[in-house]
């Protein structure tokens, strides 16, 4: 065949990327081999994780305690709590994703 597809099996075994390369060439000056920092990911995940669940939990005790009239109002504070349960939230998902892939 002189279209070039006679080899391509080999080819593709010798190359593990090539597919993933086909469908997103690359389009800037990055480099070939670049990879995420997974290690600096896992020890950032596991250092806000637990830091962002207290958060969670200081601002959800302060909010319960708070009364009317108070500053900052509760409804301030619920956003708190929620803005702090959110990215706790993200955390996780984040921690699961860097143990699944260092796994692979």
């Amino acid at each position: 065949m002189a279209d070039g597809n006679e080899d391509r099996g080999t080819d593709r075994h010798r190359h593990p990327y090539r597919a993933f390369r086909e469908r997103y060439p690359r389009s800037g000056s990055e480099p070939v081999t670049a990879l995420s920092d997974l290690p600096l990911r896992l020890i950032l995940s596991l250092v806000f994780v637990p830091l962002f669940l207290l958060l969670t939990l200081g601002f959800a005790l302060w909010w319960a305690r708070t009364g009317d009239g108070d500053s900052p109002t509760r409804g301030e504070l619920g956003l708190l709590v929620l803005g702090c349960a959110l990215l706790t939230v993200l955390a996780v998902v984040d921690l699961f994703v860097v143990v699944r892939r260092l796994r692979q």
